[in-house]
């Protein structure tokens, strides 16, 4: 019975697993504060539509401004309706694509480095299957090894140690 638990954990985890949405903490474990170099941080991530970013920050002494391009660029926010928040933990839902910028828009903490500027992407999806004629035949089998993805390989390889396990018990 602890097999098939394993078994249905791991294909939870390899084929659910992935498609959840990210939750990026700014700054890692340094959060939104001075001396953190924010463009150096968003290096390599890839922001989704449904990810999330979190500023943690102590309350009073920064806040997140969310500008345009040209006001990143001259750290300041011509926006009187965009709010800055303000409560130390502040989480900003990407819900659309495309860039995004944040400054903090208390004294010149922006102008020293208090700036993110990300880029999000609509979600990936697989591509549709190409439905076939009911009339095609299918090919004849290749002489070649039989191709099988690294997701496949390893449910193969559950399965087949879980069944053992209930047959050996």
């Amino acid at each position: 019975m602890a097999s098939i638990a394993f078994l249905i954990a791991v294909i939870v985890a390899t084929v659910v697993a992935p498609t959840l949405a990210t939750d990026y903490m700014v700054g890692d474990s340094d959060g939104w504060k001075l001396g953190v170099n924010y463009a150096d941080w968003a290096k390599g991530k890839d922001f989704y539509v449904g990810d999330t970013l979190t500023f943690m920050y102590k309350e009073g002494v920064h806040n997140v401004q969310k500008v345009n391009g040209p006001d990143f660029k001259q750290c300041k926010s011509t926006n009187s309706s965009n709010k800055a928040l303000t409560s130390g933990h502040d989480v900003i839902n990407l819900a659309t694509p495309g860039k995004k910028w944040y400054i903090c828009g208390i004294g010149e903490h922006c102008s020293n480095g208090m700036q993110l500027s990300i880029t999000v992407q609509e979600p990936a999806s697989a591509p549709a299957p190409t439905p076939k004629p009911w009339f095609t035949t299918p090919p004849p089998p290749s002489s070649s090894a039989i191709d099988i993805s690294p997701l496949k390989s390893l449910v193969l390889m559950v399965a087949f140690i879980a069944a053992y396990k209930m047959i050996m018990a």
